[in-house]
């Protein structure tokens, strides 16, 4: 993202209750993963790091994959 990493937009979702309290499921999409990396972004209550395919079909299938759990998922918000 040009002016803003997604550290720096985590940190403006916690501090806005009004965004906070809506559960976005909050992922990180990166080329690389350095340990201090994940272990820094699980610490700010993200819910998943994925390193980016190289591969077009690879990318596809773990899109569809997040996409079905989160389907799935049962959260605050969850209405039935």
């Amino acid at each position: 993202m040009p002016k803003l990493n997604g550290k720096e937009l985590r940190k403006q979702i916690i501090e806005n209750e009004n965004i906070r309290l809506r559960t976005i499921p909050y992922l990180f999409f990166t080329t690389s993963a350095a340990q201090e990396d994940v272990i820094d972004a699980y610490s700010k209550s993200i819910q998943g790091f994925f390193v980016k395919p190289s591969r077009f079909e690879d990318f596809k299938r773990l899109v569809k994959t997040i996409v079905e759990y989160w389907q799935d998922c049962v959260s605050p918000n969850y209405v039935k």
